[in-house]
């Protein structure tokens, strides 16, 4: 880059400097109403975007909630089987027979 184009490029941003300022001054009251459409835009997207947010955040609440209340019931229910007591096997009274009488042995 020679001397030549470094003074060019001084000059250029000189005098947009000096030029900027006064278009913008001489264009703001067209610019305005197109200033005053895009926020306005951009604030009712935002508002929706809220919404739509806030929309979804109670959906996964209530699943959330809804699952839990599933897990909840389920544990109910295991702890009622556990608790439940065990019917006991009906006990079997022993029977005494008679035991055979003992054959008399003779000595011979």
């Amino acid at each position: 880059m020679g001397k030549n184009d470094l003074g060019k490029g001084i000059a250029l941003g000189i005098g947009l400097a000096v030029i900027l300022p006064a278009a913008a001054t001489a264009m703001a009251p067209a610019l305005k109403p197109v200033a005053r459409s895009l926020l306005k835009t951009g604030m009712l997207a935002f508002e929706k975007g809220r919404e739509a947010s806030a929309e979804f955040g109670e959906m996964v609440e209530d699943l959330i909630a809804e699952v839990q209340e599933e897990l909840r019931e389920s544990r109910m229910d295991e702890e009622v089987e556990v608790k439940k007591p065990v019917p006991e096997k009906p006990k079997v009274a022993a029977v005494k027979t008679n035991p055979r009488p003992k054959k008399k042995t003779t000595g011979t």
